[in-house]
């Protein structure tokens, strides 16, 4: 099943607001994403500050990444049998609860970096849900028709939390500690619950296929969807390598503290880089949205992320690797933008949550074990060394994807996601 490009010249991104459900349910977003960004810096500095070993933010990364590894696809599975709204409801009142429990962690005088981790599992358990659920809902608040121009103002609302989250986390973390930044944690993910029951969705569609009575071939059904269709499949993989391999995010701290000399106000400041990046390139998406040659400038994307890292990870001023991390988030906007509209509109509704699972897999992986990558390397090389080792690989998958993965490369439009064999997923299957 494919899902139509609206092309109308005369139809703006911007008339999706319209629509009755959108804006609570973008608002409940951004509540649950800058409560996210907050918790992402505040965590990372403190531990950090408790141990001053480069290997402990490798394992905050890792805590949170082994159980949505373990999750993701029984998730996903979940996801397309039972109520998409009410499993992301719980998912955030999850989340809050972890919130909750650094709290109380931070008014321990000598908090345990093991309760610490302990908790980080069980919000990566939760956030196996939130990820796909959040995808999959989508389609089912706005029509397919809008479904482009719904992508593009998701994609950059969303961002516009990540510039106000890590800016407000190192600073109020620099005045209140974590119990002031971890409260208002919990307070956005509450806030978040109590705005989707705003939400009005469509039902999902039945399956096209018959049911399944086999989980684990239930659960592995988005693989072979995305595994049939190498376009997607290579937009997804290009992704999660480049960023695995040269992301720095992880590293902010210790450029922060050590080589920048700027303190939790300035990380919160380059964290938000990024996302300011984000944000100005999804706006402009959302302004001139493009269809065309969607392949070759999705390879040029991620080749500009590569050299703004490079650039990032050899500057000792603060200035030029504040904008280095602004080209960065601008360049990965561009790339995320293309990848989830080939995802979007190659997917059928029931086909949504094992899909957009293992999606969240690729992004998981990218993100939580390229943080472990990071870490681990820095402790092993140096901090400088392995911040231009990981960004001169992300150059080199570049070169690699645009050889291999022909198709990507000299894919149009984003219809032609859905060109290659439509065969019928075995597995398909909801419960009524």
């Amino acid at each position: 099943m494919s899902i139509a490009v609206n092309a109308k010249p005369d139809e703006s991104p911007i008339s999706i607001y319209r629509y009755p459900g959108f804006l609570p349910f973008i608002a409940a977003r951004l509540m649950s994403v800058c409560a996210l960004q907050i918790q992402a810096v505040v965590v990372a500095w403190q531990v950090y500050d408790m141990t001053r070993d480069p290997l402990s933010l490798a394992f905050v990364g890792l805590a949170q990444f082994i159980p949505m590894l373990l999750l993701l696809l029984p998730a996903g599975d979940l996801l397309d049998r039972y109520d998409r709204k009410l499993i992301l409801a719980l998912s955030w009142l999850v989340e809050g609860a972890c919130s909750a429990a650094l709290l109380i962690l931070s008014l321990q005088s000598t908090p345990s970096i093991e309760v610490i981790y302990a908790v980080l599992a069980v919000f990566g358990c939760a956030r196996a849900f939130t990820g796909p659920a959040q995808s999959s809902l989508l389609p089912q608040v706005v029509p397919r028709e809008r479904l482009a121009a719904a992508i593009a103002a998701n994609s950059m609302l969303v961002r516009g939390a990540t510039i106000t989250g890590p800016l407000l986390g190192g600073a109020l973390y620099a005045w209140g500690g974590g119990v002031l930044t971890y409260g208002l944690c919990m307070l956005g993910f509450a806030l978040g619950f109590v705005l989707l029951a705003w939400v009005p969705v469509r039902p999902a569609e039945a399956p096209a296929g018959p049911v399944s009575t086999s989980p684990w071939i239930r659960f592995t059904a988005g693989i072979e969807f995305i595994r049939s269709r190498p376009i997607v499949l290579g937009s997804i993989s290009l992704d999660l390598f480049a960023v695995l391999l040269g992301g720095v995010v992880a590293l902010l701290p210790i450029y922060a503290q050590e080589i920048l000399n700027v303190g939790p106000t300035g990380l919160g400041a380059l964290r938000s880089a990024m996302a300011i990046g984000e944000v100005g390139m999804g706006l402009y998406l959302s302004l001139y949205p493009f269809n065309k040659n969607v392949g070759r400038v999705l390879f040029a994307s991620v080749a500009v992320f590569g050299v703004a890292n490079l650039v990032f990870s050899l500057s000792t001023l603060f200035w030029v690797s504040w904008f280095a991390l602004l080209v960065a988030g601008a360049a990965d906007m561009v790339s995320m933008y293309i990848r989830s509209s080939l995802v979007q509109f190659s997917t059928p509704d029931d086909m949504r949550g094992r899909v957009n699972a293992v999606n969240m897999l690729f992004i998981g992986s990218s993100n939580e074990l390229g943080e472990f990558r990071a870490g681990s390397s820095a402790a092993l090389v140096g901090v400088v060394p392995a911040a231009v080792l990981g960004s001169l690989c992300t150059l080199g998958v570049v070169g690699v994807w645009m050889r291999h993965f022909v198709d990507l490369r000299e894919v149009k439009r984003f219809e032609e996601a859905t060109t290659v064999r439509e065969e019928p997923i075995a597995t398909q299957g909801k419960l009524a």
